[in-house]
């Protein structure tokens, strides 16, 4: 449960130490001061003990910062997004580039993996079978040995079954 901001703090909202807000956002407390270190969060306020305080907005704030992780967006991105908040204009282009961008590069990866895939599955297919050269046979020579010599006579594929 948040405490109750004391004299010290900012009146009579809700306040939460750096503890009680990770673990209200369910970060650990490592997260938050790497997030205050990136300057996408900072304390709202100091104690009299000089501890960090936090009021109920950065904990929506935290909440945004993980949720955006959670669809793939950059530190960098979610930075560009929370400065959104500053302006006067409604925020739906720069938040529409910054997605179309986004999309376009993660469909560009996955274009990359897709290739990757097929290089490795037809590496897989054509593996140990004597059928020309494959990886095995580059990696006995790399060894210094004779690749005809690497493979098991019965063996007819490393893929495995």
């Amino acid at each position: 449960m948040p405490k109750r901001a004391g004299a010290d703090t900012m009146g009579c909202m809700d306040a939460y130490t750096i503890g009680q807000l990770a673990a209200a956002a369910g970060v650990p407390t490592s997260t938050v001061r790497y997030y205050e270190r990136a300057g996408l969060v900072k304390p709202d306020f100091r104690t009299g003990g000089n501890y960090r305080g936090y009021a109920g907005s950065t904990l929506e704030r935290l909440k945004f910062i993980r949720s955006a992780q959670a669809t793939g967006l950059s530190l960098q991105d979610i930075s560009s997004l929370l400065q959104l908040t500053f302006s006067a204009e409604q925020p739906c282009e720069e938040v529409l580039t910054l997605m179309r961008g986004r999309l376009e590069e993660i469909r560009g990866r996955i274009k990359e993996l897709r290739h990757v895939e097929k290089v490795l599955a037809k590496s897989l297919d054509s593996c140990c079978k004597g059928d020309g050269p494959d990886i095995c046979d580059d990696i006995c020579r790399l060894k210094g040995s004779d690749p005809a010599k690497c493979r098991p006579p019965k063996q007819k594929s490393c893929r495995p079954a």
